[in-house]
């Protein structure tokens, strides 16, 4: 194997693959990096066996085919440290020799054949969406999706594919993330998808894709580039029982404002408590230690005070994903869920309860 390719655009495909990776065990074949030359293009792969990732690149010169691995990591330190120029690859008696003019490195090679499929996909269906909106509804919903919980399944988004609309569903137990689209043609059904997946693919998919799944796999493809997850493999809680059926106040506030108040008050501490008059509304921080408050002078068809109790992480993870100049607030009971939503998008907050 060898060929001729510029640093830019090998830099870029090696640090894309770094995520894809087996991290704890550095003499696995699945911390290296898969390089075939191939039909004039130039073939990356990385698993880790949950989760793929396969490039091709068209952009190289002076190739001989072939094929080979080399440790992802090694490969990506020794590719920054170059210049922007073209690097030559060679495979060489059990080595990948990498050159740029005057310079030369060697890193051992494993064999590729032992390397793991990861493109045999059968029988998948196709998920009719689009791409742009499906990276716009998972964006919305991944700040709620929790991380290392015994309920594997809440480490994950669900993809709820009804008769009208295909939900996508993350919770941490602390609040519940819910974007939605129209169904059209697609069968119902429901997968969960890792949030290491949810995360890559946002990064890697930005126009046209095509979408496929199985009961096991997620597979997410375009011209040149193929990402493939396991799917998590267990029952999403029964979300729609959290969603309130009626609420006793709801109304629209603006969203920029509510962004400055609460970012002003949370600068020492996250909790605060907000404060609805008909006339204005109060934020506060709920640190003991500590005083930070503001007010806000604004008209609110409510009838009496109330106020809320909550982390404002929450509050801001979800206005971050806002697009709209306005937000809708709703509640029923201090201690009880409140509600927030957007065009297509909502959240329910279970708050920190006060005893005044």
């Amino acid at each position: 194997m060898k060929l001729v390719i510029t640093k830019n655009i090998l830099e870029n495909i090696v640090a894309s693959m770094q995520a894809f990776l087996e991290k704890k065990d550095s003499s696995s074949i699945t911390s290296h990096i898969y390089l075939e030359v191939l039909n004039n293009q130039l073939i990356v792969k990385a698993t880790d066996y949950e989760i793929g990732l396969e490039t091709i690149v068209e952009t190289i010169s002076n190739f001989e085919d072939g094929k080979t691995t080399v440790n992802g990591n090694n490969f990506l330190g020794i590719i920054k440290r170059l210049k922007n120029e073209d690097i030559v690859l060679e495979y060489s008696n059990n080595h990948l020799i990498i050159k740029q003019n005057k310079s030369t490195f060697k890193l051992p090679t494993y064999d590729a054949n032992e390397f793991p499929s990861i493109n045999k996909y059968e029988d998948l269906k196709n998920l009719d969406i689009s791409t742009i909106n499906f990276i716009n509804s998972i964006k919305k919903i991944t700040p709620a999706i929790d991380n290392n919980n015994p309920k594997f399944e809440l480490n994950g988004a669900l993809l709820d594919i009804k008769s009208q609309k295909i939900n996508f569903v993350a919770t941490d137990t602390r609040r519940l993330a819910l974007s939605y689209l129209e169904n059209i043609t697609n069968d119902e059904t429901q997968i969960i998808i890792p949030k290491k997946a949810i995360v890559e693919i946002q990064k890697l998919f930005l126009d046209n894709a095509k979408i496929s799944y199985d009961n096991t796999n997620l597979v997410i493809k375009n011209d040149n580039t193929t990402f493939f997850t396991k799917l998590i493999n267990g029952k999403f809680p029964d979300y729609e029982r959290i969603i309130p059926s009626t609420l006793k106040y709801n109304f629209p506030l603006p969203k920029n404002i509510l962004v400055e108040s609460i970012k002003l008050v949370t600068s020492l501490f996250s909790n605060i408590k907000i404060t609805f008059n008909p006339q204005y509304i109060i934020f506060e921080s709920l640190d003991e230690d500590s005083e930070a408050k503001t007010q806000i002078d604004i008209d609110i068809n409510i009838p009496n005070e109330f106020f809320l109790a909550v982390n404002a992480k929450y509050l801001l993870d979800f206005l971050s994903t806002s697009n709209s100049e306005k937000v809708k607030i709703g509640f029923n009971e201090a201690n009880l869920p409140f509600y927030l939503e957007d065009d297509k998008f909502f959240t329910i907050v279970m708050p920190i309860v006060l005893d005044k």
